[in-house]
């Protein structure tokens, strides 16, 4: 369970506009949600608090009802992060060795960081490419790598903020079928978005940030028809 209690936050000192006001939200373990907003309203800061990457100004945040402060490191391994340019978070030239890198940071033994990198590339299509340098993928590939690098740390949560940016269509299609894949076999998905485009259908749930606000929170098929004067792109045909 992720929980947000009041969660206000502000780049710069408390006269700062907030950027998040007030947002509370639940997300429980095993739940597909999909956060969708506009370019600056919100959707990167209030992820961040889910694992200690920022800290909330007023209110407060908690995994599996302990405040994330308390122990970075386990909200960090129980809430696992893909950033929207997977690219500038990858600290080795191939493939597994990225994906080993969080696994060995755990202080964990040889065997059982090669176990989660085998079942984290298998997860994701790539059981057969962990020589292969990243620098050489196409875009959809490095974003699968990000997501195996996430998985490894055996997260109850996939946190992924915009993971479909650069990408074609086949690629876009691609990660989708993993992340739902992901979630039939119980991890929760958080996938942040501003383009509703075919991701409403495996989701169970969608919320909507407007100005720092929780705007709409819903099941999908009502929440959908509370999105008009709100600046997200509507599922095709909606």
């Amino acid at each position: 369970m992720i929980e947000t209690r009041g969660v206000t936050h502000r780049y710069g000192d408390d006269d700062a506009v907030p950027v998040l006001r007030d947002v509370s939200i639940r997300i429980p373990d095993g739940e597909f949600l999909v956060l969708a907003g506009a370019n600056g309203s919100g959707k990167s800061t209030l992820i961040r608090q889910f694992n200690g990457l920022l800290t909330p100004d007023e209110g407060e945040v908690l995994v599996d009802g302990a405040p994330v402060g308390d122990d970075l490191v386990r909200a960090r391994t129980r809430v696992g992060m893909v950033f929207q340019e997977p690219r500038d978070c990858f600290v080795a030239a191939t493939v597994a060795r990225d994906v080993a890198f969080g696994p060995e940071n755990l202080g964990l033994d040889r065997a059982e960081v090669d176990r989660r990198v085998a079942e984290s590339l298998a997860a994701v299509n790539m059981a057969d490419r962990g020589g292969e340098r990243i620098d050489r993928l196409s875009g959809g590939e490095q974003e699968r790598v990000a997501v195996a690098g996430a998985l490894a740390m055996e997260p109850d949560h996939l946190v992924l903020d915009e993971p479909f940016t650069g990408l074609d269509e086949p690629a876009r299609g691609s990660v989708l079928d993993r992340l739902v894949d992901l979630h039939r076999d119980g991890t929760g998905v958080v996938l942040v978005t501003h383009d509703l485009r075919d991701v409403l259908g495996p989701a169970d749930r969608l919320v909507v940030l407007s100005d720092g606000e929780v705007a709409v929170d819903g099941e999908p098929d009502e929440a959908v028809d509370r999105l008009d004067g709100l600046p997200v792109r509507r599922p095709d045909g909606c």
